[in-house]
């Protein structure tokens, strides 16, 4: 679980045009959204194109969508749980 960890840092440095920011810098358990990250809704919607294409999951529930993008520890189980 710790390589995709890190490799989901990579991807969503690079996905979302993070310029500053290093993969060392991410806190795996800090919130994506508000406080941590820093993410917007429009940065939700590149993560959950992002886990279509890469890793074949379709998030159906928006409910779904606030637990799995709370952290990336959080995305990271889940495409553990989801995954084919």
């Amino acid at each position: 679980m710790t390589e995709l960890v890190e490799k989901l840092k990579v991807q969503i440095i690079e996905l979302l045009n993070l310029e500053d920011i290093e993969p060392k810098d991410i806190v795996s358990s800090e919130p994506l959204f508000g406080d941590g990250l820093g993410l917007d809704s429009i940065d939700a919607l590149e993560l959950i194109v992002l886990l279509e294409k890469e890793y074949g999951i379709k998030i159906s529930d928006p409910n779904d969508g606030k637990r799995v993008f709370s952290s990336i520890d959080s995305i990271a189980q889940f495409i553990t749980e989801n995954q084919k």
